[in-house]
């Protein structure tokens, strides 16, 4: 059943997030969603991984501001009240979590497909971020956990930019993409688009795998055809031109020694330095 949970609506926002209204705009797959609005969380990825056992069914958690975001490999997800839109969903799929290793990508797909649908061009940046001239605009964290019940959780955190001021990127360390049109929007119907659309992918994903994303994700790819890097800890692992993602989602990557796929993990890519 719909639970109705709104905490808090920020006066100083443009549109103040509302449980209610973002219940009465979902569509489809979206409507079997529970969506909780809290005024300031930690982190909302980790307030529904102590909860998984106590979930009846897919959950939206969204924040005004996170005070503890997280994004991939440990690092800080840096966020501003009203400037960034940052919400969890957490899904129960029936398989393990070794059958999730695309989802990262199928959710960038969805993410992408929705702010293509609303007129802001972007693009994927293999394994999990959305660009905007070439700058992240968005990330995803996805973390897993067995269910009592035998499958998976899985908890799909999502930071996404829609309007940073010149101190959040300071803190950023380098220069990030918003999304200041997206910013004017009613955040409730902007967020009722994307968690219909990330629901929908998530239906697609649990009955199809990756495979039914592949081609989609490919024709966003930002660095097809390019020099690329791949990164462990800072340091380069492979080197080659990136050619996309196979049906697993593992980047194809020429080398001199043959086409290799690489999987996502903690590594990172970069575009090569230009001669």
């Amino acid at each position: 059943m719909d639970s109705i949970r709104e905490q808090h609506k920020n006066p100083g926002s443009r549109t103040r997030l509302s449980t209610a209204k973002i219940l009465h705009l979902r569509a489809q797959q979206g409507e079997q969603v529970d969506v909780e609005v809290v005024a300031e969380t930690g982190s909302t990825n980790a307030d529904l991984m102590a909860r998984l056992d106590l979930l009846q069914g897919p959950v939206l958690r969204i924040a005004e501001h996170q005070t503890a975001g997280r994004g991939r490999a440990g690092r800080v997800w840096h966020s501003v009240p009203g400037g960034v839109l940052t919400f969890s969903l957490a899904w129960y799929f029936p398989g393990t979590s070794q059958a999730l290793l695309g989802l990262p990508l199928a959710i960038g797909v969805a993410i992408a497909e929705c702010l293509l649908a609303l007129g802001l061009p972007v693009s994927l940046k293999w394994p999990n971020d959305i660009l905007k001239d070439k700058k992240k605009l968005a990330g995803v964290l996805i973390e897993t956990a067995a269910a009592r019940q035998g499958g998976s959780w899985a908890v799909i955190g999502v930071g996404l930019n829609l309007s940073v001021p010149d101190a959040l990127e300071t803190d950023i360390g380098h220069s990030v993409a918003d999304a200041p049109w997206l910013a004017q929007m009613d955040r409730n119907q902007l967020v009722a688009q994307l968690l219909n659309s990330l629901a929908a992918a998530m239906e697609e994903f649990r009955q199809h795998g990756f495979a039914a994303f592949a081609d989609r994700w490919n024709r966003l790819h930002a660095h097809t055809q390019q020099e690329v890097l791949i990164m462990d800890r800072g340091q380069v692992v492979q080197q080659g031109l990136a050619l996309g993602v196979d049906a697993q989602g593992c980047l194809l990557l020429q080398t001199a020694q043959g086409t290799l796929p690489v999987i996502s993990g903690d590594v990172s890519l970069r575009a090569a330095a230009t001669p």
